[in-house]
């Protein structure tokens, strides 16, 4: 559709690197997204390029704003004009002028306009913080004053003689949040207007806020510090009046869904709500009096992919019968009938899409434990490719060379209910012999390690099926999965309780399955939240594991971030007694086993604190460890020369050790 000649800027000979880009509405221009930098985990900052179309005209904007300081940069309605931000003020520029028009004035370390602080950026998705008003008259922003938050300092000592602080403004459980509010300027220039949203903005979350279609009116998600009470506001841009339409309350924690389609001329929209124990989409009036059902049955809605009006249907993800897989599904806008099925009876797996709006065509992406990524262009209606895109042949190829052992999946009945869980054997497997387990272990609301998925094939937990090792994950009660609304709320108030509970039965009951098991060299391993599981597990069932490795991992709940761990765990002053008895540390003294820790020191979402105040309190206790650092790494200890290489090569030497193997470890 472009042309890479198209791409060159006036005297340069190659074309713009393009890490992203986005099409005007009418398809007369398109906005490039180039030379980025990251800001925490994406790549958000960066310069901004238009190409139009009709001329082939590259334009750069921002010429007078310093280089690779934009962000965010959106048409405006008519594409004649582009929003973005830049050193947290917001500007507009007219693509034909040039001229450029600063929105606001204030932005600086403590003010921060359209976009967001970091804690609202991990927990809440927010990341884009402006919005163009329909007719393109008005901008919509959130704006936050993260003065008071508490300020965690990391130090680089890699880079200079001289250690460097690195200041990031971080709410820890209990302690304060920004102060976050919503205003309205004018695009061309002038003083902001601000909605005054009822509730203390230091103790209440502006999770979403989008321009109603066609009017001058905005829809502002409001969530309590408890994160149990969405209540949903329609605002007034060009008065400012607020009208609380209804709000969605739940016993225990609710998630922010993206989901909502205006429908019926504006009347009516979609919303996704689990007040029944299931997540169903709902058709609710623009009043918020009348809500009814489009969705329906024992069946978690995953993913929305389409709402299609005038087809009559909205296409979703979901898997009633299968809880490691995901299949595409329809059911009627009216509510009338019950899901149906869409993709193939004989392609099981996970299946994702993206689909036209008039959902008559659709990409579509199969993929499952030993298939990579097939993606074909498909008629949806009839499900019948038209074009294949990309079938990883040659990955395909190359994977079945290495001669992999397929996951099995399996049932563990703990009594109280059936895990999920998945068992690679190793290569030449004889069931009279006695082999070493590891176990992998995620275990939060946040995600789910047993997935009937490609995964990149799974190469690490491959390898160490290949030294010799069973390796095996469990999904305890809590983890997301879609098996209704009592299997995720049940971990609430309980993390790393009730889930350590669940993993050490499913063990047991694993053993007793496999007698090829050597219950004798039980693993157990897991990054981040699963960091903190495999170490509530290996301290407190000493009796089933052996051996444990935590990366990066949360060693006391309270010393996480406030969204996250207040929404699963409740707030600090209503279960202190639970953040300390869910938290490994509270439990450090009773190591018994082999253990390895390992973090970045420049760890920003789990500090590298965690992992000091875990090894001072089993130095206290006189516990032998193992520990590594990795000096200026972040979450995903993957930046620096040779850093992935060196972490997997650490971690598999541990094993061999601990599990006094001789294999490869060089």
């Amino acid at each position: 559709m472009v042309s890479a000649d198209l791409l060159i800027p006036e005297g340069e000979t190659k074309p713009l690197s393009i890490s992203n880009y986005e099409w005007s509405v009418d398809n007369s221009k398109l906005l490039v997204f180039t030379n980025t930098r990251r800001v925490w985990r994406y790549h958000t900052r960066g310069d901004y390029w238009v190409l139009d179309m009709a001329s082939g005209q590259l334009t750069q904007l921002g010429k007078s704003v310093e280089r690779t300081t934009m962000m965010f940069a959106k048409f405006s309605p008519d594409a004649s004009r582009v929003g973005y931000v830049s050193k947290n003020n917001i500007y507009v520029e007219n693509i034909k002028s040039g001229a450029i028009a600063q929105l606001t004035s204030d932005g600086s370390e403590v003010i921060v306009n359209g976009t967001f602080d970091w804690v609202y950026e991990e927990e809440l998705s927010c990341r884009d913080g402006f919005r163009w008003s329909p007719d393109g008259t008005q901008i919509a922003y959130w704006q936050s004053n993260t003065e008071g938050i508490g300020t965690f300092y990391m130090i680089n000592n890699v880079d200079s003689i001289y250690s460097q602080l690195i200041p990031l403004p971080y709410p820890k459980v209990g302690t304060d949040n920004s102060a976050v509010k919503v205003g309205v300027v004018s695009a061309a220039g002038g003083d902001t207007k601000w909605f005054d949203v009822p509730g203390d903005p230091r103790n209440n979350y502006l999770a979403r806020m989008e321009f109603i279609p066609n009017s001058n009116e905005v829809m502002i998600q409001q969530l309590n510090r408890k994160q149990n009470a969405n209540t949903v506001w329609i605002g007034n841009t060009n008065t400012l009046s607020l009208n609380k339409i209804f709000t969605d309350k739940d016993d225990a924690f609710l998630d922010v869904h993206d989901n909502i389609m205006w429908l019926e001329n504006e009347n009516y929209f979609t919303w996704t709500s689990e007040k029944d124990g299931w997540m169903h989409l709902y058709k609710v009036s623009r009043d918020g009096k009348k809500m009814t059902t489009i969705t329906k049955g024992n069946i978690d809605v995953v993913r929305i992919n389409c709402i299609d009006p005038k087809g009559g249907y909205v296409y979703y993800i979901a898997s009633p019968e299968n809880f490691t897989q995901r299949y595409l599904y329809r059911s009627k806008i009216d509510g009338s009938s019950d899901p149906e099925r869409v993709s193939p009876q004989d392609q099981a797996g996970q299946h994702a899409y993206q689909i036209s709006a008039d959902a008559e065509y659709a990409i579509h992406t199969f993929q499952n434990t030993t298939t990579p990524n097939k993606i074909a262009l498909i008629n949806l209606q009839k499900h019948q490719t038209i074009r294949v895109l990309e079938d990883n042949k040659e990955l395909s190829e190359k994977v079945a060379a290495l001669q992999l052992t397929p996951k099995e999946f399996i049932k563990l009945d703990i009594g109280e209910v059936a895990l999920d869980a998945w068992v690679i054997r190793p290569p030449n497997f004889d069931p009279s012999k006695k082999y070493p387990i590891v176990f992998y272990v995620y275990g939060e609301p946040a995600g789910s390690t047993v997935q009937d998925a490609w995964q990149g094939g799974d190469l690490w937990h491959q390898f160490l099926a290949q030294q010799g090792y069973v390796v095996a994950s469990i999904d305890n009660r809590g983890t997301r999965t879609p098996r209704g609304r009592d299997w995720r709320k049940s971990i609430y108030g309980q993390i790393g309780i009730l889930a350590a509970h669940d993993q050490a039965a499913a063990a047991k009951v694993l053993f007793k399955k496999f007698s090829f098991i050597d219950t004798d060299r039980v693993g157990i391993w897991g990054w981040s939240g699963g960091g903190q599981m495999t170490m509530n597990c290996l301290f407190r069932y000493p009796d089933i594991y052996k051996s444990g490795l935590a990366v990066a991992f949360v060693a006391d709940q309270r010393l996480y971030d406030n969204i996250y761990q207040e929404r699963y765990m409740g707030l600090l002053t209503d279960n202190e007694a639970n953040y300390i008895a869910g938290s490994p540390i509270s439990h450090a003294e009773k190591l018994e086993g082999n253990l390895m820790i390992i973090h970045g020191t420049a760890d920003d979402n789990v500090h590298y604190q965690s992992f000091e105040r875990l090894a001072n309190e089993l130095i206290k206790h006189n516990k032998m460890f193992d520990m590594m650092s990795y000096p200026m790494r972040s979450h995903g200890i993957r930046e620096r020369d040779n850093t992935s290489l060196h972490l997997r090569k650490t971690m598999v030497r541990y094993w061999n050790r601990v599990f006094q193997t001789d294999h490869l470890d060089k």
